[in-house]
């Protein structure tokens, strides 16, 4: 279960990510984007100390780009270069938002959820100490079967940051898309042995790939 809460944040994530996105080497726009939000879903952080949400979106006509990101209440220890920027949170303070694909939290649950063949959090807001339930602006599902969880990893061995972007720890390697395009083979979803993550919106009825997975022997 994701918790959310009826707060503000400034600057607010759209902000962060048009100051962020020209500086990656993926990005194929010129300048800072006027960013619109497309669909976004979360994960949950079986700790409870990190949140993990992934943000849909688009610059004008330019492609859909995905933005995985995590939030925490203090700094990523050796994350400087992850650092996406810090933002106050009208309810929970002061919070320092990373690149989630440097953030190993984020790493091991989306591995976990490719491999077991899991779905997003479901997302609930404090409203005055009472949960409601918030309908999710998108679906995502991971296609493996695997019964055991993942192992957890505490180092990042390397991560190219590419699109896709590869990391590779210990016992995996993931490779997650940057760029959203569903008129090439690699954006669509496919049946190739690799478990994958992929997600639907309204507009979008085609699932696309957002991730894939594999095994380190």
């Amino acid at each position: 279960m994701a918790l959310l809460y009826q707060a503000e944040l400034h600057p607010e994530k759209l902000e962060l990510l048009t100051a962020w996105l020209p500086t990656r080497p993926w990005y194929r726009g010129s300048g800072a984007p006027i960013l619109r939000r497309v669909a976004a879903f979360r994960f949950d952080d079986p700790a409870g100390e990190v949140g993990i949400e992934t943000l849909i979106v688009q610059a004008a006509d330019g492609p859909l780009l995905q933005a995985p990101l995590t939030y925490r209440h203090a700094p990523l220890y050796g994350g400087d270069q992850w650092l996406v920027g810090t933002a106050d949170h009208s309810v929970l303070g002061q919070r320092w938002v990373y690149d989630a694909c440097g953030d190993p939290v984020y790493v091991s649950v989306l591995a976990n959820i490719i491999f077991t063949g899991a779905s997003q959090a479901e997302e609930f807001i404090d409203v005055d100490g009472r949960l409601e339930r918030r309908e999710p602006s998108m679906s995502v599902s991971g296609s493996g079967s695997q019964v055991a969880d993942v192992p957890a990893i505490n180092n990042l061995v390397h991560v190219d940051d590419n699109d896709p972007t590869c990391v590779l720890t210990d016992s995996f390697e993931l490779m997650i898309a940057r760029i959203l395009d569903d008129t090439t083979s690699q954006g669509r979803a496919d049946t190739s042995e690799q478990p994958t993550l992929t997600g639907a919106w309204a507009g979008q009825a085609t699932p696309l790939l957002l991730a894939r997975a594999r095994a380190v022997t």
